[in-house]
């Protein structure tokens, strides 16, 4: 590792190996030349042609495919460095290597036929391995809530307390915020089409120029080349490159992803606070070079920080899609060097981090359970005085009493730093005709729950299930973390 010089910390502390190849130079050229035997095969097999003499030949195509893997970047640098352009320095490089075919490399084609392709394959990759990552993520967390389907917990709404849900409803939320992830990327992923081979400014000229104006053979051209790099169609109608609007959406579905589990690590930071959900800590791991006792939500943090940042990277792609001229300007170009990859490394080491949370998370029920009682008797007023009711009590004159009583046990919590004694008011109290045995049999904390144990079932049936079956074959990740 060069120590003298920046070194971006998504390849050095964040992202998988796996999502750092496919934007990596190796899979960047050697995908250039696939597309360039691609582009000479198709050529070849439409019966391309002068004087009556093959213009390409298989012996040709057996050359380039003989030389696809092995990039001379030596030659490719230094030709750069004369000519000033990228895709002209490989193709001269490919045909140092392959001198029988150097003639026939890139014939009829622009540079965006191996930029925009490849870039689109790339992206394609990469959205396949985010889908595979998230799927399961969505798979620890549906164990997770069917786990604690049933463990009553104190909920809030603006962090105050509020009626019970249960510890795997609330992850439940979280999981359905990346179901609908999932739907986004299934469809922006579905939608991925190749540019195609269709000249400078999108017409075709070209080729039509090649094909001595035989506007059929030119039609096949790009679902030939389509077919060849595995996809089923080109987009119909481009400039110079593939709309930029394609980016757009790609960056706003990583941004989705990473917008669900901001949230998720937030919560989870929040419970970590209250002492009654912690994320995993490492038998070695420390949490404060000041403070030996710490045990910070170090993993939960880096997720809401990484999130933050590639919420933020989606404006890139989208105000270059805007600011697009016509058939084409370049001002996209050193924006998308940085914005999408940078954007795909960061989701990729946020869902390893989520893999790794969800998959070690640690719930507490004692503790949860003392925060619950500790709220319940306020929470559990309705059913007491409806219960009062029946014994004869006037709802009016209790409901004025259980608000007089309840100010009075808030104070003593808050102003006193006592006990909640809301229950031993009550029974004190003649207006109410209960014992403290008849009111503490109220404070069970599943009678406050409602149905949340049996949302999480039926979430968990007819929504999760199905999509974890439907991708089956992508379960059985692990995640490994470097810090």
């Amino acid at each position: 590792m060069s120590t003298d010089r920046y070194q971006s910390p998504l390849s050095e502390r964040y992202a998988s190996k796996e999502m750092q190849y496919l934007f990596s130079q190796d899979m960047k050229f050697c995908t250039w030349r696939k597309l360039w035997i691609a582009l000479a095969e198709t050529e070849m097999e439409l019966g391309l042609s002068q004087n009556g003499k093959p213009v390409i030949t298989k012996e040709q195509i057996d050359e380039l495919k003989a030389h696809a893997q092995e990039i001379n970047y030596d030659v490719a640098k230094a030709r750069e460095k004369e000519v000033r352009h990228d895709v002209m320095s490989h193709v001269y490089a490919y045909g140092v290597q392959c001198p029988k075919a150097a003639g026939i490399i890139h014939l009829g084609a622009t540079s965006c036929y191996v930029g925009d392709n490849t870039d689109i394959i790339i992206m394609t990759q990469a959205l396949k391995l985010v889908k595979k990552k998230l799927v399961n993520v969505m798979a620890e967390l549906a164990k997770f809530a069917d786990r604690y389907k049933d463990q009553p917990t104190l909920a809030f709404t603006h962090f105050q307390p509020a009626q019970p849900t249960t510890v795997g409803k609330r992850a439940t939320l979280w999981l359905q915020e990346f179901c609908l992830d999932l739907e986004d990327l299934e469809h922006v992923l579905g939608g991925m089409k190749l540019l195609g081979s269709k000249g400078t400014t999108g017409t075709q000229a070209s080729f039509l120029e090649l094909f001595d104006g035989d506007e059929e053979t030119v039609d096949k051209i790009d679902p030939m080349i389509a077919k060849k790099m595995g996809f089923q169609d080109c987009y119909p109608v481009s400039g110079q490159t593939y709309s930029r609007k394609v980016d757009t959406r790609v960056a706003n579905v990583l941004a989705g992803i990473a917008a669900s589990a901001h949230k998720m690590s937030n919560d989870i930071r929040l419970l970590q606070h209250l002492k009654e959900v912690e994320e995993p800590f490492e038998k070695s791991q420390i949490g404060s070079s000041a403070m030996a006792y710490k045990r910070n939500p170090m993993r939960s943090e880096r997720i809401a920080s990484l999130s933050r940042y590639v919420m933020v990277d989606a404006l890139n792609p989208a105000i270059t899609s805007a600011t697009q001229w016509f058939e084409r300007t370049l001002d996209d170009s050193a924006n998308k060097r940085l914005s999408i990859p940078e954007g795909f490394l960061a989701v990729d080491g946020i869902l390893d981090l989520c893999l790794n949370v969800v998959d070690g998370l640690v719930v507490y029920p004692k503790v949860i359970e003392k925060h619950l009682m500790a709220e319940l008797p306020f929470m559990a007023t309705e059913n007491i005085m409806m219960d009062a009711v029946k014994n004869g009590g006037n709802r009016q004159e209790l409901h004025e009493r259980i608000r007089e009583l309840s100010m009075e046990a808030g104070r003593n919590v808050k102003v006193e730093g006592k006990e909640n004694n809301l229950l031993q008011l009550i029974a004190d109290d003649p207006t109410f005709h209960m014992t403290l045995q008849e009111l503490q049999q109220i404070m069970d904390p599943a009678r406050y729950t409602g149905r949340a144990g049996r949302q999480v079932d039926a979430f968990l049936s007819k929504v999760v299930e199905p999509i974890l079956k439907a991708n089956s074959d992508l379960l059985g990740v692990t995640a490994q973390i470097n810090v």
